[in-house]
């Protein structure tokens, strides 16, 4: 039974940074592509980041060169380094397994809320 845990989610001033992680179980992380998403307030889900099996990452324009994704395979787990953060950043942040490389997985867990202000 696939299960994501996401975790390290905040309250952080503008140009800060936050380490997100998301603990995988019930499946093997290093075999799928995976990839966070967010949802900041109003809006609809937007992709993020993602990471393939062969650890090909692409990032969205607004978070190429402030955002590394990445994976620790003894860990089962997906982190999200976010640094020089700004209220755009602002939502809930949500990792997923992906069905395809441009097609998300149907479960989403929990979350971790990223808020950014002064």
């Amino acid at each position: 039974q696939i299960q994501l845990v996401e975790s390290g989610g905040g309250l952080v001033e503008p140009g800060g940074s936050l380490r997100l992680s998301c603990a995988a179980s019930g499946f093997v992380a290093k075999m799928v592509n995976m990839a966070w998403f967010r949802q900041p307030p109003g809006k609809e889900r937007e992709f993020v980041a993602d990471i393939t099996s062969g650890r090909n990452t692409a990032y969205a324009d607004s978070v190429k060169g402030r955002f590394t994704i990445s994976r620790d395979d003894a860990k089962n787990t997906i982190y999200l380094e976010m640094n020089n953060l700004n209220d755009g950043d602002t939502g809930v942040y949500y990792c997923n397994r992906m069905r395809t490389r441009r097609t998300p997985g149907d479960y989403w867990a929990q979350g971790t809320q990223v808020v950014v202000s002064s």
